[in-house]
C-alpha cells in the first residue's frame, strides 16, 4: 500500500495536467479521468467511489441472448427504430408485472442508454410549447442531465428536496409549475445521489399537479427495485414498485439495464412513453418534426437524427433478460442487494472515523443502503473534503454537481469498492482522522 497522504504538490499538478481547475465543479468523468492519471503515475490503487459503474457481473440470460442474435446475423442489419418485437413487449410486460401499469409495447423504445432516453425526452417534451422555458429538477440529481439541457440551450430549474418532503413538496412544486414555464419534470426513485425513495403520497401530489399544469413527468428509474426495505423483485405479486404513474397521464419511464441487470457497457435502456402522451398531439412541435404527436416526434424525429436506434443484437440480450425476469427464472434482487449490503459496511467504516452522513433520513426512517450514500467531514467544504481525500487515495464527486443545497458533501459510489478493500478504506480514513483531529469539533 502507497504511504498516505501523498504528495499535494503531486496531485495539484496532475489536476493541473488534466485541466481541473476545480475539483469542486469537476463532472465525474473528468473526476475519472484525474484518478486513473494519479494511479497510473504513482502506483497508487485508489478506493474509486466516484462513478457509479456496475460491479458485479452481467446475468448469462442477456449475454447468450447477445451472442445468439450476433451469430444469426443481425449484426449486418440495421434494427428497427421503433425497437425489437419481442423487447418491446417483454419491456411491456415488466412494466405491468413490477410497476403494475399497463402501458402498450409500442411506447417501448429502446434507447443507447437512459442518458439517450433523458436527451430524446428535452428535445420533445420543452419544445411542445413555445410558451414555456425547460425543465424542473427535483435535486439532489445526477449532474449530466442538467448538462443535457444546457447543450440544447433549454432553461432549467431545480431545488434539493431533502427539506420539502411528504406535503411540503406540494407548495414547492406548484410556486414553480404556476408560473406556466415548466415543460418538464424530472426526477430520480430511488434518488442519485442521496438515495431517498419518494414514497406514494409525494408521488401522487407530483401527478396532480403535472396534470393541473401540464407537465410531462420524467421518472428516471436507474434503480429500480433497490429500495432493499421492500422487496419488489417478485412478478405479478405486490409490493411494486413504487411510480408517478399511477398518478397522471402523460408521463416517461426511463428503465435502464445497467445497474439492476449490470449490463452498463452494452448501453441499453427502454423509454416508456405512456399511451396517452404517445398519441397525444401538440402543435408547436411542427416548428421542429413532421408530426405534432409526441410518441412520432420522440422516435422519428429525435431520436432518429441522434442514433437511428440502439444496437441490434443488445435488444436480443435485453429482450431474454427481461423474459428471464417476467418468467420468474431470474430474480434481479438477489444479486445487487450486495450493494445495500457494502453500503451498509462502508457508511459504519466513514462515521467510526469522524464522518457523518449528510442525506441520512427519507421521512421518519434511516436512508436505506444502496449504490450510493453521501457523507461530510466537520470543518470542510465538499471541494475541500474531496481535495484531501484524493492525498489518501479515496475518490468521490461533490454535491455540489449534483445540485444539493449541502456544500459540505460528497456522494460516495460502492459499487466497484471490492469487500476486499475494506480493511484497506478502515486504514485510509482512520488515518485522514488522525491528520485531522483539529476539524472535529468545527462546524462547517
Amino acid at each position: 500500500m502507497s504511504e498516505f497522504p501523498l504528495s499535494r504538490d503531486l496531485v495539484e499538478s496532475f489536476k493541473h495536467k488534466t485541466g481541473i481547475e476545480s475539483v469542486g465543479l469537476a463532472s465525474i468523468r473528468e473526476i475519472v479521468q484525474l484518478v486513473n492519471f494519479i494511479e497510473r503515475h504513482t502506483g497508487t490503487t485508489f478506493i474509486r467511489m466516484e462513478m457509479g459503474v456496475p460491479g458485479l457481473p452481467t446475468p448469462a440470460y442477456g449475454i447468450d441472448g447477445e451472442i445468439a442474435a450476433l451469430r444469426s446475423g443481425v449484426s449486418a442489419i440495421y434494427p428497427e427504430i421503433t425497437g425489437l418485437g419481442i423487447l418491446k413487449a417483454e419491456a411491456s410486460r415488466f412494466i405491468k408485472l413490477f410497476l403494475n401499469i399497463d402501458l402498450s409495447p409500442y411506447g417501448c423504445i429502446p434507447t443507447v442508454g437512459s442518458m439517450m432516453g433523458s436527451m430524446v425526452c428535452f428535445l420533445v417534451a420543452n419544445r411542445n410549447d413555445r410558451t414555456k422555458e425547460g425543465t424542473l429538477f427535483i435535486d439532489p440529481g445526477f449532474p449530466v442531465q442538467k448538462q443535457q439541457v444546457k447543450m440544447l440551450g433549454h432553461d432549467y430549474y431545480s431545488f434539493d428536496v431533502y427539506n420539502f418532503r411528504g406535503k411540503k413538496l406540494r407548495a414547492k412544486l406548484e410556486s414553480y409549475f404556476q408560473t406556466g414555464k415548466i415543460s418538464s419534470l424530472l426526477f430520480s426513485n430511488p434518488n442519485n445521489p442521496a438515495w431517498i425513495c419518494l414514497n406514494d403520497e409525494e408521488l401522487q401530489i407530483i401527478g396532480e399537479l403535472a396534470g393541473k399544469y401540464d407537465v410531462i413527468v420524467v421518472e428516471d428509474l436507474a434503480y429500480f427495485g433497490m429500495d432493499f426495505r421492500k422487496d419488489y423483485s417478485r412478478p405479478g405479486q405486490p409490493p411494486f414498485q413504487p411510480s408517478v404513474a399511477h398518478y397522471c397521464q402523460d408521463y416517461v419511464l426511463l428503465l435502464s439495464s445497467s445497474k439492476v441487470f449490470s449490463y452498463a457497457g452494452q448501453r441499453i435502456a427502454i423509454m416508456a412513453i405512456s399511451d396517452h402522451l404517445f398519441s397525444r398531439s401538440y402543435p408547436d412541435l411542427l416548428r421542429y418534426y413532421s408530426s405534432s404527436e409526441f410518441g412520432h416526434s420522440a422516435i422519428f424525429g429525435a431520436l432518429y437524427g441522434i442514433s437511428a436506434g440502439a444496437s441490434h443484437s443488445v435488444q436480443y440480450g435485453l429482450a431474454a433478460l427481461l423474459k428471464a425476469v417476467n418468467d420468474g427464472e431470474y430474480n434481479f434482487r438477489d444479486s445487487v442487494i450486495e450493494y445495500g449490503r457494502k453500503a451498509a459496511r462502508m457508511k459504519d467504516l466513514f462515521i467510526s472515523s469522524g464522518f457523518r452522513i449528510v442525506y441520512d433520513r427519507d421521512l421518519e426512517e434511516p436512508v436505506a443502503d444502496g449504490f450510493y450514500f453521501t457523507v461530510a467531514y466537520p470543518g470542510l467544504t465538499g471541494e475541500q473534503l474531496l481535495d484531501e481525500l484524493l492525498l489518501y487515495g479515496i475518490s468521490a464527486i461533490t454535491l455540489d454537481t449534483t445540485g444539493s443545497d449541502r456544500h459540505e458533501g460528497l456522494r460516495a459510489c460502492v459499487s466497484k469498492v471490492p469487500v476486499d478493500m475494506f480493511d484497506d478504506l478502515e486504514v485510509r480514513l482512520r488515518k485522514f482522522s488522525e491528520d485531522h483531529p483539529q476539524l472535529v469539533n468545527k462546524q462547517v
